[in-house]
């Protein structure tokens, strides 16, 4: 490079030597000028053709590397160098979380109290599921709303199952209508129930054949396998009423479909009208409800004449009372609910009582059940029916457990300890007193 300069440069003086042979009217300066000028524009032609070989270069490389691969569709070129973007409606907000609940279960002879399981003998199990939910909501200026819930599960059976599906619609502070799957409200809150194996937590399979039924006012509930909600619902300042209504097979509500040792057989779906009022004021509340189905000969059996007989009247009526002292004192405050259910049911009456409190992480309570049969079929006679006749039965529960909370430092993973221990009494002689007891580990987690 400094040898071409060198060379324009010596052709550049010669040739203004010439030049000056031939104008020599110009002054010295002009012809020093002229020179310099001619010398600026040799260097930038010279760095101008470097330029264009580097760029030859640069082409060919880029194209011998282009022929070494397969040819790329140009869509798919675009696609690949876009951002991934996620695009919501514009309609309202949307919040996606989730909830892992995994549970290590140990418990005597479960047959005898209200569970899904058959089996008669010890138990141990692990169980549990993940929950994904979407909530969506949109909010104007007037108040009004309208917004969705889906939670679907998968659980570590492997099988995906579904929490709530619903949609609901309103106005803050005053009204809602609500459809779909939800459980509304609760009438038998047994505070921090890490394991009560009786409890139930939806409208089927609660009560199990031959076993004792601890009624809790959640027949007409919801979140049903068999049927849907619709709610309507009124807060008034203190006060609060709404009414639900659950339309299902009634049938689901009996485990392998039997009741008082008889199959039962679904003529036409139930339809439960559960009412509920409650009055809060500070850390107390209190609410009073009743449920009912209004659909007569909704199922039954046929007797040994041919008739059918009617099993679907069942009318409960139940109590709570709550006290939350967490809300003005979340590290002292203490949680106490007292609650009372009653089931008139055909040839059948229970009658359920109890108390829970917690403080400091740490719950106790105990349930009392009153099962009084007034009619029973050809139930089986085996070891795991409790009661096989006509008579009175009570169940004791004591329930207890306690939160390991914000393990290894995360607010969103919690332990709980969970254990219950059951005593069966009959005044049936066919009968006898037995016991139930069992203990869990559970492993709760948030995102």
């Amino acid at each position: 490079m400094n040898k071409s300069l060198l060379a324009v440069a010596v052709g550049l003086l010669l040739a203004a030597n010439t030049g000056l042979a031939k104008t020599s009217s110009l002054t010295l300066e002009q012809r020093l000028q002229q020179l310099e000028d001619r010398l600026e524009a040799a260097e930038n032609r010279a760095a101008q053709a470097e330029q264009e070989v580097q760029q030859l270069k640069a082409g060919q490389v880029a194209q011998n590397q282009v022929a070494t691969r397969s040819e790329t569709p140009p869509e798919e070129t675009a696609k690949n160098s876009a951002a991934p973007t996620l695009t919501l409606s514009g309609y309202g907000d949307l919040k996606v979380y989730g909830d892992v609940e995994f549970n290590m279960d140990a418990e005597s002879r479960a047959g005898s109290l209200i569970s899904n399981s058959d089996n008669s003998n010890e138990r141990w199990d692990l169980n549990g599921r993940i929950l994904l939910g979407f909530d969506g909501i949109r909010k104007l200026d007037n108040g009004y709303f309208a917004g969705f819930s889906a939670q679907p599960l998968a659980d570590m059976t492997g099988s995906m199952n579904l929490d709530d599906a619903v949609f609901f619609f309103g106005q803050e502070k005053d009204w809602q209508i609500k459809v779909g799957r939800f459980e509304a409200y609760d009438m038998f809150p047994l505070n921090q129930d890490t394991f009560v194996e009786h409890s139930g937590n939806t409208a089927n399979d609660l009560y199990d054949d031959g076993s004792g039924y601890i009624y809790m006012m959640k027949e007409g509930r919801g979140r049903s396998d068999a049927g849907g909600n619709f709610l309507m619902s009124k807060q008034m300042g203190n006060w609060y009423v709404e009414l639900n209504t659950l339309l299902e097979d009634g049938t689901s509500l009996y485990q392998d479909g039997a009741y008082h040792g008889r199959d039962m057989e679904q003529q036409k779906n139930v339809a439960y009208l559960r009412p509920v009022i409650a009055w809060s004021q500070d850390a107390f509340s209190v609410a009073a409800a009743m449920e009912s189905n209004v659909v007569s000969n909704a199922y039954g059996y046929t007797d040994s004449q041919g008739n059918f007989v009617d099993q679907s009247d069942r009318t409960g009526y139940g109590m709570t009372m709550t006290w939350n002292g967490l809300q003005n004192d979340p590290d002292n405050g203490v949680v106490v609910n007292l609650n009372t259910a009653y089931m008139d049911g055909s040839d059948e009456k229970d009658f359920t009582a109890a108390v829970n409190a917690l403080w400091k992480r740490v719950e106790l309570g105990y349930i009392y059940a009153h099962n009084k049969v007034e009619d029973v079929g050809d139930i089986p006679r085996d070891d795991n029916v409790w009661f096989d006749d006509v008579g009175t039965y009570d169940i004791h529960t004591i329930h207890a457990s306690y939160q390991i909370p914000n393990v290894m430092d995360m607010e969103n993973f919690n332990i709980y300890l969970g254990a219950y221990w059951s005593k069966l009494h009959s005044d049936n002689a066919s009968s006898s007193d037995d016991n139930r007891y069992g203990g869990r580990v559970r492993f709760k987690y948030y995102f």
